[in-house]
């Protein structure tokens, strides 16, 4: 065998043996199960497959629209504006490199996953501008990075956490018009220091939610006059009540009089 032929043979095996790019297993598990809770009714998603879910980066090019790749992986999700409705997956913490995710503007519904506590990663979150559901989960904390939280015009319901004044790096925070109820944590109304401080406006709109920076008496559920009108009405009512009251006594005293005079002048002898 010439060593020309030798030399072909090795390059064929050395190119069977290259590695097919695949995705990582995590990601591919991610996008499948995301896929599988997302209703595109209006095929906006057409080129989210199994066969593009298996590869869905090319190096730093993403085969998904939405998607954008770094270094083979998902590193940024961008669903917004795209009428999706259904729930958001626990299995997008399966995309850990995952440093942006932009769910907004769609009418996604449920509750937001605690198991978002693994993409140690993300830097932002927004799922603004849907009809999300329960309490907003503590768990965030574990998502040191986080710079942006971003859950305004929900439905969400409870109390803010107050662990969320942890995330030392956060610079803008919504949760305005939603169904909070509570006291602002301090941790988040007075942050202290260099620390980015949030107006009034990240937390407007959420009657049962009370505390600095909302002023006083805002959401609390009745305003200043309505308890002034209620303060002078019980006033009147109990003024009302008591004049009766005198009126009834005195009817009373002067009925008892009147039959004792009449005993009296029943007794007396006749002159």
């Amino acid at each position: 065998m010439s060593v020309a032929i030798l030399l072909l043979l090795l390059s064929v095996l050395r190119i069977a043996t290259i590695p097919i790019a695949s995705s990582d297993p995590s990601d591919e598990a991610c996008l499948t199960h995301l896929s599988n809770s997302l209703q595109d009714s209006n095929n906006k998603l057409d080129d989210w497959t199994k066969t593009n879910f298996a590869t869905p980066c090319n190096d730093s090019t993403a085969n998904l629209k939405g998607a954008t790749c770094n270094n083979g992986r998902i590193y940024r999700l961008s669903l917004n504006n795209l009428s999706l409705k259904g729930t958001i997956s626990p299995f997008l913490s399966n995309c850990t490199n995952l440093q942006s995710l932009d769910l907004s503007s769609n009418f996604l519904t449920g509750p937001i996953p605690p198991d978002l506590q693994s993409l140690l990663n993300l830097a932002v979150l927004n799922l603004s501008s849907n009809q999300l559901q329960g309490q907003i989960p503590p768990q965030l904390t574990f998502c040191a990075y986080l710079n942006i939280i971003d859950l305004h015009n929900n439905r969400l319901t409870g109390p803010i956490p107050q662990q969320l004044g942890l995330l030392i790096r956060l610079s803008v925070f919504d949760v305005s018009n939603n169904r909070l109820s509570g006291p602002i944590p301090a941790s988040l109304a007075n942050r202290t220091g260099n620390l980015p401080r949030f107006n009034s406006t990240s937390f407007a709109g959420n009657n049962d939610l009370y505390g600095y920076p909302l002023p006083p008496f805002k959401n609390k559920g009745l305003s200043v006059l309505a308890i002034v009108g209620i303060g002078l009405g019980s006033g009147l009512a109990s003024l009302v009540l008591s004049f009766t009251g005198v009126c009834i006594w005195l009817k009373v005293t002067e009925r008892k009089m009147a039959l004792e005079e009449g005993k009296v002048s029943n007794h007396m002898p006749d002159y």
